[in-house]
């Protein structure tokens, strides 16, 4: 099977060796380890950095859009949290699912690029 590029694997949760779906065992939680072709996604390192700066850029896009809506529309208070609550969970989700994805892509994509083929030394 033919390696799928880091945007696709990550957006549609394609494992970036084989391409088989199952990267992600929950909405943001990876799985162990790819069931097709055994890649072991616990030695990929992507850590909490997405969270913290995909917080900061969806809680600027929603700030804006609920600050606009405020002054455009005057609505009362529980039309925001109707509006904002769900939207910011999704897109925190969303945008969080993703940029793990991607990173895993990468690293794997990085470090598969450094490793020297199998085989013996010429």
């Amino acid at each position: 099977m033919v390696e799928p590029t880091p945007l696709l694997s990550a957006s549609r949760g394609l494992c970036p060796r084989c391409g088989a779906r199952g990267l992600f065992a929950g909405w943001v939680r990876f799985a162990p380890g790819c069931s097709a072709c055994g890649l072991d996604y616990a030695r990929f390192n992507v850590g909490d950095g997405p969270a913290a700066l995909l917080v900061m850029i969806v809680g600027g896009i929603v700030v804006t859009l609920a600050i606009t809506t405020e002054l455009s529309a005057h609505p009362p208070f529980w039309v925001h949290i109707i509006l904002w609550v769900p939207l910011t969970i999704v897109l925190v989700i969303g945008a969080l699912r993703l940029a793990k994805g991607l990173l895993l892509a990468f690293e794997y994509r990085h470090t598969k690029e450094k490793t020297p083929p199998d085989g013996p030394a010429q």
